[in-house]
């Protein structure tokens, strides 16, 4: 295990990221603040990439396709990464209906607002929008975050993970997991996937990235390429929230997305059928 490698990538990582996170605080006005996090934090994203590069060309001293760039995985493994997340998100729907967090509406009330207040939105229909917009999340949407998803990825799954393996793929997986967790704890305490509980939810992004963080640790071993798990990340990002378009009164803490605590319940069931299936620990990797 390189320690200078992995120090060299955590300081690379966390300084410019944490910088990003925190650069929209200084905007007051709301609309502009909100725009910064957009544009900042979506750079953010690719601070572990970046320092994966710099740490495999400057620590490891290893030319750059040692980060398997150049290879996919096994065909079959697209469609697992691609619509795993979304089969989530719909469990994760039904759980915060069967637990009662949160008032069905299948009439769409929060989207025939908003249309309502939009030119010319009175005259479309809320289903039609709620059609097109689960077309666009499942379809297109992890496409365009795959690009936003691999610098995370390249750097916590197709760097830091394969550093830490020499302590065993359990330790390594859950090391790397709560890694990325702490990683995220600026923006989760401005409000991000929690905002109703934000120190609390520093806490549960660390036991949700482990758990999230086994599944995509998966695909990286499976594939050894960082293309699958940035897929699989980016999918994530764009249907997690998939069900709040169908509650009213949703605390994201409790229901309604991958993160809150109902969707755990899903997502450990995965996890937990990798181990029992005995997927991970992966004994070797598959090569394209």
């Amino acid at each position: 295990m390189n320690r200078k490698a992995i120090v060299m990538y955590s300081l690379i990582s966390f300084s410019l990221a944490w910088i990003l996170f925190c650069l929209p605080l200084l905007i007051r006005n709301p609309q502009s603040q909100q725009w910064m996090k957009l544009s900042f934090w979506s750079i953010a994203m690719w601070a572990p990439g970046v320092a994966a590069i710099i740490s495999t060309r400057y620590a490891l001293k290893q030319p750059l396709r040692s980060l398997n760039l150049n290879r996919i995985g096994e065909p079959k493994l697209i469609w697992i990464a691609w619509f795993i997340p979304p089969l989530l998100a719909i469990a994760t729907g039904i759980l915060t209906w069967a637990f009662g967090l949160g008032k069905l509406d299948l009439q769409f009330t929060q989207i025939k607002e908003a249309m309502q207040n939009a030119p010319g939105g009175a005259n479309i229909s809320p289903d039609l929008v709620v059609i097109i917009q689960i077309a666009f999340t499942l379809f297109l949407a992890p496409l365009i975050n795959t690009i936003f998803a691999l610098g995370e990825e390249l750097g916590w799954r197709g760097f830091l993970l394969p550093q830490l393996l020499p302590l065993g793929q359990g330790k390594a997986i859950l090391l790397s997991g709560a890694v990325w967790g702490i990683w995220h704890a600026p923006a989760i305490l401005q409000g991000h996937n929690y905002p109703t509980h934000p120190y609390l939810g520093v806490f549960l992004m660390i036991i949700f990235c482990v758990l999230m963080g086994s599944f995509l640790s998966w695909l990286y071993l499976r594939t050894r390429s960082p293309w699958l798990p940035a897929l699989a990340h980016g999918s994530l990002n764009a249907t997690a929230g998939i069900p709040l378009m169908f509650f009213q009164g949703v605390d994201i803490t409790f229901g309604g997305t991958i993160a809150s605590l109902t969707g755990w319940i899903p997502l450990a069931l995965l996890v937990g059928w990798l181990f029992w299936s005995k997927k991970l620990a992966v004994q070797e990797p598959r090569i394209d």
